[in-house]
């Protein structure tokens, strides 16, 4: 049974190692080793990208987007500044893309980001943007793999409508058995506990509508 420190980023006692700092649950790190191995039958050199991430390294992201010390993307993936926004307006803004510390899915050691280091062209960084997996970018073909295979070892994407919530994220997967209880469980009143005698930027207006912002960018199978 997840804990709620688990679920909010505050224990790693439900984790296994994967590669390198990497790490999921051993369930998920079993799915995905298979599913690494079957990539590499069809010539793919699988690996994370992101795994496990803290709550404070969450916080850390939320706040620097927030005062404008990292950069915060529009819905085409431009950057944009903070400075001239509300604390609504920046809430929402950094939501599209990251998730509240505490409400992340890396939290949960069933998610991670993907993608094949042998298709980074020479000097190219990892951006993780949506156009590094379209059609013309580094990643289809593995992109296409994906699609085609995650669900015979329990991978899905949680993050494929490009609405009006959290941006469309190919490189993101969930485990399905481990995901979908944590889920269930992450709830407005576990989160603000997570949240007690921690500096969360912009968590006045957060805590007022938080109920409306899992709906929108949490609950619907959620951020992070």
């Amino acid at each position: 049974m997840i804990t709620a420190e688990m679920l909010t980023g505050r224990s790693t006692a439900h984790l296994a190692p994967l590669v390198g700092n990497h790490r999921l649950q051993p369930q998920a790190v079993t799915a995905f080793v298979a599913m690494q191995q079957a990539a590499q039958r069809a010539g793919f050199d699988l690996q994370p990208a992101s795994t496990f991430r803290d709550f404070d390294r969450q916080l850390a992201i939320w706040n620097g987007k927030y005062c404008g010390e990292r950069p915060v993307l529009d819905r085409n993936s431009q950057p944009i500044s903070v400075a001239p926004l509300s604390p609504a307006e920046r809430c929402e803004a950094i939501l599209r893309w990251s998730a509240l510390p505490g409400a992340s899915r890396h939290h949960w050691g069933s998610d991670l980001d993907v993608y094949d280091p042998t298709l980074l062209p020479p000097g190219k960084k990892l951006q993780l943007e949506p156009w590094e997996y379209e059609q013309g970018g580094y990643f289809h073909g593995l992109n296409q793999w994906l699609s085609a295979h995650m669900t015979e070892f329990g991978f899905y994407r949680p993050f494929t409508e490009d609405g009006d919530g959290v941006a469309v994220e190919p490189w993101h997967l969930s485990y399905r058995p481990l995901a979908q209880e944590a889920e269930h469980l992450l709830t407005p009143a576990l989160l603000l506990a997570a949240w007690q005698d921690r500096e969360v930027a912009g968590a006045e207006w957060l805590e007022r509508h938080l109920p409306a912002i899992f709906s929108r960018f949490i609950s619907p199978e959620g951020k992070v």
